[in-house]
Parts: structure tokens; sequence; C-alpha cells
């Protein structure tokens, strides 16, 4: 991904001054495919063409396509802060975060029929149905719809009333109390039209309104004797009052605030806003982004462009990570809102937990997104994040040796790929140049002849031909220390680390060169790292009693006149198993391993015997 002209761009940089400014990265259609600011244009600029191997992978394809750049030189930081994001907004270049302003609608639908329902619809008909909205949030018309279903026990089947009276017996919302049971016929259509009204009061004046209104029906119709009509305005008020104390999503206080955060696995992101309105959770938005390559800088980008669409910006904003010149970016959103803004990351406490969710949110919708278990995610971010790995590890190689004493020395290799194991990858090594107990010359050998085969490029075997993202051995810093030069020698880039276990055999920390990283404390890397140690284990002893059973059953069958170690390895290659030998029949004995009559005989004798 080198760019031909890097000199010239390098040395157009160079005549640049050290102020405040914006710069506009063309590519040679004369694109802009990127805008970004800088307190000093001249060293921020010449840092992009500098042959520089620390660059993002974004930066670096960025730069390959860069034909020229231009530049504005601002009177401030906060000037160029502000110009940098009317530019976003007017070029939308290919290598910013983008977002575009939601201009969808939703609505709360009564319908039009003798027993209407109230249902969350995103566009508005002509069917003579009644209307409430529009709003922006759908999340908000959901939770509504949702609310008042069950506060006024409405039904939600599919069933049509009233054609379909006492057609069935009533469903299991009705055993539950979670519907009135229309589909009984007790219910008249005047009485349920107002229910209806009553329900619609509450979806147009709030649960505290309604609560308030369904008191004083309750206390009057007490008074008025009509004990049926009170009993009922006081379970639909405990209802409200069950809801309420459900509804975990509140706040101790009743202002307004946002709470972003922000997950990544590899070049995809995810943006969860969580928008507290009154000290209630009021909506969730969710944005998902392709490129992203740094958090830090994508959250500075998301923040300067999703409140240019917001005309409620909140006076607090609460996000799960920290970055550069966020001082710049509260007096940034203070302008837009007209108000004094404060950015500020929790730390403890009720702030923390719902950054916290905002976080679990985040990663909940990345890992749909990406078709994994959010658990699995988070093992592999936390792996990635303790080993200071630059991308998700989503391929792994674990490598163990395994021996009794000087015999029977074997090697193995399981793969987890996206933290599950992938069998069809897991390869075996028998020891040809080291024949004694020594784990490090096998592990040497072992790795150096799985590596061997991937640069063979007469190779065919995929599992070969594909890097890892991630080496673990069975072992401690010294197997780290001996394994990392024939890596290097191959000129393969590869992180590598060992797995150190205990006194009891468990998994305690990760080990690498000259030292170790204690791994508990990450309870779904622990889980992961520790899985991984026990697979490779387990494949690699149970290869090594695999070979041992097969290398003392040749013995047996070599100790027949007759018989030498290539006709006994014909009669394994071909049946395997003691079990199926013992079920061949003398004829086929004979035929895969080439016999005369008496010592096929002799063969077939001693395997009925075992």
């Amino acid at each position: 991904m080198s760019n031909p002209n890097l000199e010239q761009l390098r040395a157009k940089a160079n005549q640049l001054v050290e102020q405040p400014g914006v710069y506009l990265m063309k590519n040679k259609q004369h694109e802009i495919i990127y805008i970004g600011k800088a307190k000093r244009l001249k060293q921020r600029v010449v840092s992009y063409f500098r042959q520089n191997k620390g660059h993002q992978e974004k930066v670096k394809k960025m730069v390959s396509q860069v034909e020229d750049f231009d530049y504005i030189i601002a009177e401030s930081e906060f000037e160029a802060l502000v110009l940098e994001c009317s530019l976003i907004k007017q070029y939308l270049p290919k290598y910013n975060i983008l977002l575009k302003d939601d201009k969808g609608y939703h609505y709360l639908k009564i319908t039009d029929e003798p027993y209407p329902r109230i249902q969350a619809v995103r566009q508005k008909l002509q069917d003579h149905a009644t209307y409430l909205g529009p709003y922006t949030s759908s999340f908000s018309v959901t939770q509504s719809v949702d609310e008042v279903n069950k506060v006024f026990m409405l039904p939600t089947c599919h069933k049509k009333f009233p054609d379909e009276f006492r057609k069935e017996r009533p469903c299991l919302n009705f055993h539950i109390k979670k519907c009135m049971g229309i589909c009984r016929g007790n219910i008249s259509q005047n009485e349920y039209q107002d229910i209806i009204k009553e329900a619609t009061g509450y979806l147009k004046k709030g649960n505290h309104q309604a609560m308030k209104q369904l008191r004083q029906q309750m206390e009057q119709a007490a008074e008025q004797l009509d004990f049926e009509k009170a009993a009922k305005l006081r379970d639909r008020l405990q209802a409200i009052e069950r809801l309420n104390q459900s509804q975990k999503v509140l706040m101790n206080h009743d202002k307004d605030q946002d709470f972003i955060a922000i997950e990544q696995v590899n070049t995809k992101a995810c943006v969860v806003v969580l928008q507290f309105r009154n000290g209630q959770l009021h909506n969730k938005n969710t944005y998902l982004f392709e490129h992203s390559y740094d958090k830090q800088d994508s959250i500075s980008e998301f923040l300067s462009q999703y409140y240019q669409f917001k005309n409620n910006i909140p006076k607090f904003i609460a996000l799960g990570i920290d970055f550069p010149d966020i001082e710049l970016y509260q007096d940034y959103l203070s302008q837009l809102a007209g108000q004094r803004v404060t950015i500020h990351i929790p730390q403890k406490g009720e702030q923390k937990r719902l950054i916290d969710m905002a976080q679990t949110n985040a990663l909940e919708e990345l890992s749909r997104n990406l078709e994994k278990k959010s658990k699995e995610v988070v093992a592999l971010q936390e792996l990635s994040q303790l080993l200071g790995l630059s991308k998700i590890p989503e391929y792994i190689e674990s490598y163990d040796i395994s021996n009794i004493g000087n015999d029977y020395m074997v090697g193995a290799m399981i793969v987890f790929e996206n933290a599950k194991p992938l069998k069809k990858a897991y390869k075996k090594f028998s020891m040809k140049e080291h024949q004694t107990q020594n784990d490090y010359a096998c592990m040497s050998e072992m790795i150096t002849r799985r590596f061997q085969r991937y640069l063979d490029p007469n190779e065919t075997d995929k599992g070969f031909k594909r890097l890892p993202d991630l080496i673990l051995l069975d072992g401690g810093s010294a197997h780290v220390s001996i394994i990392a030069p024939i890596l290097k020698q191959m000129n393969l880039s590869i992180p590598l680390f060992g797995m150190v276990k205990d006194s009891k055999h468990k998994t305690r920390a990760i080990a690498l060169d000259g030292g170790e990283i204690q791994i508990s404390t990450f309870r779904s890397a622990f889980r992961l790292v520790t899985q991984i140690q026990e697979e490779v284990h387990r494949f690699a002893i149970t290869y090594q009693r695999k070979k041992h059973q097969q290398n003392t059953f040749t013995l047996e069958l070599t100790s027949i006149k007759g018989i030498g170690e290539k006709k006994a390895f014909a009669l394994l290659k071909k049946f395997k198993t003691k079990k199926a030998l013992k079920q061949a029949t003398l004829e086929q004995i004979r035929s895969v391993a080439k016999l005369n009559a008496e010592t096929a005989a002799l063969v077939y004798d001693l395997v009925q015997k075992m």
C-alpha cells in the first residue's frame, strides 16, 4: 500500500505553517477522501507521509490513495474543529466516520375495528385508523405500546373480534393476567371502547398523569359503592406501579443526559447512545461502522457529527472511553447547544452502571452483526487488550508436546476460530529429528515443520497455508524465547505467547519472552485460554496414547514369524483399530498384508485372543 508520490507530498507538507487548521486529502480523481483538523498543520500532515510502520491500517490505506492535499488555516484549534465538522458534513469523505440524519418517523396506531388494537407502525396510512405522532424514537414508540398493552390488558394476538368469540379457549396471556380475555365474549364493544379511550389518554398524558386520574376515578367509584369498577381501577394502578418498579433504566435524578459507548472488533465498530430524559430512558440509538481502526478517533469523530443533527443536546454527556482534546469538544457542543455541555467518563456508581449498560448493548449489537455470541466476542476483546494485539485474534493456533519418557515423542496443534475449536484444522506431529525427551527441541521441530509447510509454494493443505492471528504455546517464557527466533528467521510476524500452569496443572498466567502477564482477573479471556490449554493437552496426550497403543500392537504382530514392520503397518493402516482387525476375516488379513495361509492363520489367532 505504498504511495509513489510520498516524497512530493512530504515536500509540500514541509512548507506548511505550524498553526491550527484543517487538511483535505484528495485522490487521483480530485475527490476529498479524508478531512482532519490539527493544532499544528505542518507537524500533523508531514506525519502522514513518513515511512512509518506505526501507522494504523486505516491511515495506510488512505495515504496510499492520496494524490494531493489542500489545507485551510484557522485562527484557533476550536475554529479548526468547527470547520472540520462543517466540511465533513458537506463532502462526506470516504475515510471519515459518517452519520446520516435519520428522518424516519414512527407512530402509535389505534386500529379502526370493533375491538381496536394499539400498535407501533412506521407509516401513516389512509385506513381510518387513529394515529398519534409522529415520533422520531422507535424505541419510545415500541416501549409505549408494550407498556399500554400490559397495563390495560389489551389483546396482542391475531384473532378477529367479534368473529372469533368463544371459538377457542383463552390463551396463556389470559391465565397469567396479561390479557383481559376478549375471546371469551364477555366484554361488550362499548365497554372495550371505553378502555381504549383510557389507554389512549394514558399514551397522551404519560403514566404519572394517568395514575393521578385513575386514583380519582377509583375513589369516586368506591364512594358510589361501585366496588367492581373500583377493583378494576385498583388493579390497573397496581399494574402501572409494577411496571415502574421493574423499570431499571431510571436515574436517581430527573436531568437530561446521554450515555455513549463504543465497542470494536477488528475494523468494525458499534456506537450506542442511551438517551435519558427527565431521568428515564427515552431512546436508544445504534450505529455500525465498517472501517473503524481506533476507538478514540472514532468516538471523537462520532461526537462532532452526531450532535449536528440534534436540536436537544443535553447538558451532560457520559462516555465509556476518554480521548484527547475532550475539552475542545465540550466547547464545540456547548456552542451548538447554546448552553454549557459537560462531557465526563464515569468511574463508579450509577453513572458507571449506565455506561456499562450502553457498552453491553454495543457489544451485543456488534456480536449479532458478526454472528457471534457476545461472550466469545468479550473473551477475544479481553485477550486482545491483555496481550496488546493490534487486532482481535480470530484465528488462534496452540501447540503442545507429549511423550512417555524417551519414547513416542509427539506434538499437537489445535486451532480456535472465533473462540471455538476448529477441529478440522487440528494437526498431529510425530517427531523425526528428536526422539529423546526434550520439550524445547521437539517444540522447535514442530513449529519449524508447520511453518515450512506454510512457506512451501507447492503446499495444498489449507490448514497449513493460513497464518494464525496468535500462537499460544503450552509452556512458559523459556518456550517463547526459543520459538520467537524461529519465526523471525522465517520473516513471520505472528504474536507469540506461552500458557503457564500452576502446581495443580491449572492455567495461571500468559508468558512472553522474559516475563509473565497475570490473567486471572480477566474472566472471559482466562476461561478462553484455559479452554485452549486443556484442549491442546487433551489432543496431544490422546495422540501420544494412540501411538503408544499402535506401537505396542505392532510389536505383538512382529513377534509372529513372517510379519515385519511393513506388513504390520499395512494391517494397521487398513483396519486402524484392534476391534476392526478382530472383525476382519482370515482372507481379508491374508490379502491386505500379502501373507501365506499359515502366517495369516497365526495373525488371525493372535488377534482373536486380544
